[in-house]
């Protein structure tokens, strides 16, 4: 499975739409000069960006965790530039970016090493063949201490294997339950 380069992203994202809203370079200040955690681009994958939204579990209700029967007063809705993640605990976002994935690519993301460092864990599953979305984000705070997700920056990248022949069932064909997600999605049964 060959690891696919900054040159064929770069035609992928622009004939095929393959990442939308797409930057074809690394992305490390604004247009005012501060720095950014990087985006875009960058030699053999893609640093994809966390959107403004974000889910952040509370016990608040003392609600169970079920994955069969997800319960929506286990979080609390947040919109902004900055996310908290409490010490300890676990945050669901999203990326600024909708994917599409093509037939013969397997589509890994690992967090950044700036929020590996702090503690800060980015888990994400694999993409599969023609899957399409915008991608869940997952992340968990494994210190006794308060942690900064920033919006609109990198907090993970994407490694894009290719296949030497297509897959027989792709997670369109299957119909996945995760197809064409837009948005924040939940678990869903």
């Amino acid at each position: 499975m060959p690891i696919k380069s900054d040159r064929w992203i770069r035609h992928m994202s622009r004939q095929c739409g393959m990442i939308e809203p797409f930057e074809p370079q690394q992305v490390r200040q604004r247009q005012d000069g501060q720095p950014v955690i990087s985006y875009g681009t960058s030699s053999y994958g893609y640093d994809i960006r966390c959107a403004d939204d974000f889910k952040i579990f509370t016990n608040i209700n003392s609600a169970m965790v079920d994955p069969k029967a997800f319960d929506r007063s286990s979080f609390v809705d947040h919109h902004g530039g900055i996310c908290i993640i409490p010490p300890n605990s676990f945050v669901l976002g999203r990326t600024v970016e909708y994917l599409r994935i093509p037939r013969n690519i397997l589509t890994i993301c690992l967090g950044k090493s700036t929020y590996a460092r702090c503690g800060i864990i980015v888990n994400v599953t694999p993409l599969e063949p023609e899957w399409e979305g915008h991608v869940t984000l997952e992340f968990s705070n494994t210190t006794p201490l308060p942690a900064k997700i920033y919006a609109n920056e990198g907090v993970a990248q994407l490694i894009f294997l290719e296949s030497d022949e297509p897959c027989e069932v792709s997670y369109a064909d299957r119909r996945g339950k995760y197809h064409k997600q837009i948005g924040l999605t939940l678990p869903l049964p």
